[in-house]
């Protein structure tokens, strides 16, 4: 057998060489294109983080606004409310002031000015929804009344008002003052 030596021409060598490079170079422009893809994501993900954080700054900004508002409006309403519940008022102090100025030494007339005067003020209440509670003979409830006393009274049941100290005032659901009782026991 013999050997035969295989020459190789330096083309023929180069060929592997370039084809090295070429799948190199390849790679190369490969991973160019990824990284430049890849900061192109980047970029974009930082404008909506940046438009994000715009976005909750404003909400964070209007939600104050609107809080700072809100407690402006309540502060007016309130004064309002407070206002307007006095001017219905003033007419009652206008008859108490003519009370106190008359100079009659007719005690009826006097009294008839004063009961009307306690009537009108009734009637106010009445507009605001405000109404008393708490009479001799009701159950005594302690969500609403205050006892302070207790009594033996055989013609009353017990735990029913026996005598009322400062009446109770409501208005709606809402206790404005507890009435002040005495309980039989």
């Amino acid at each position: 057998m013999s050997t035969e030596e295989t020459k190789v021409t330096p083309e023929e060598a180069q060929e592997p060489v370039v084809e090295k490079e070429s799948k190199i170079k390849k790679k190369k422009s490969d991973k160019k294109a990824e990284v430049e893809k890849l900061n192109e994501e980047i970029e974009k993900l930082n404008q909506e983080i940046a438009t994000l954080k715009d976005t909750h700054l404003r909400t964070l900004a209007e939600y104050s606004n609107f809080r700072n508002r809100s407690q402006r409006e309540k502060e007016v309403l309130y004064g309002d409310a407070k206002a307007n519940t006095l001017k219905t008022l003033l007419p009652v102090i206008d008859n108490f002031d003519r009370a106190t100025d008359n100079k009659t030494d007719d005690i009826e007339v006097y009294r008839k000015g004063i009961e009307m005067t306690f009537t009108q003020l009734k009637d106010i209440l009445g507009t605001l929804e405000v109404e008393a509670f708490g009479e001799v003979g009701d159950e005594f409830d302690p969500n609403i009344h205050n006892a302070v006393m207790t009594v033996e009274n055989p013609d009353l049941p017990e735990g029913t008002i026996a005598g009322v100290f400062e009446k109770g005032y409501r208005m709606g659901d809402r206790i404005l003052r507890f009435a002040t009782v005495q309980v039989t026991n």
